[in-house]
């Protein structure tokens, strides 16, 4: 990420004010309800970019827009963005580091 795109990220608070800047249009009652899943789904998808140097302006807005439509295509129940409803469907996951490691 450009230190430019990083400084502008940086100062940025709310879930209104990413989807501002990206320039995504959005339902505030839909942000309202869903805020921190859709952020969170955001760093989620920003974490599987591969792209050398960090992600750009463009990954960033297409992230942002794709992790705004999982929600209003869906909710936060079928989604699973947060642990607590993955442990409530029975899906768990173990860190790699403590594959192999038995606890006496």
């Amino acid at each position: 990420m450009s230190p430019q795109l990083e400084s502008e990220v940086a100062e940025l608070e709310s879930a209104e004010d990413f989807l501002e800047h990206f320039s995504v249009a959005y339902d505030p009652h839909v942000v309202q309800v869903y805020r921190l899943h859709i952020l969170q789904r955001f760093h989620d998808y920003l974490s599987r970019s591969d792209t050398a140097g960090g992600p750009t302006r463009d990954d960033m807005r297409a992230s942002l827009a794709l992790a705004y439509d999982d929600f209003v295509r869906s909710d936060a129940r079928t989604e699973k963005v947060f642990r607590v409803f993955k442990r409530a469907a029975g899906i768990t996951t173990i860190p790699v580091a403590n594959i192999g490691r038995m606890k006496h």
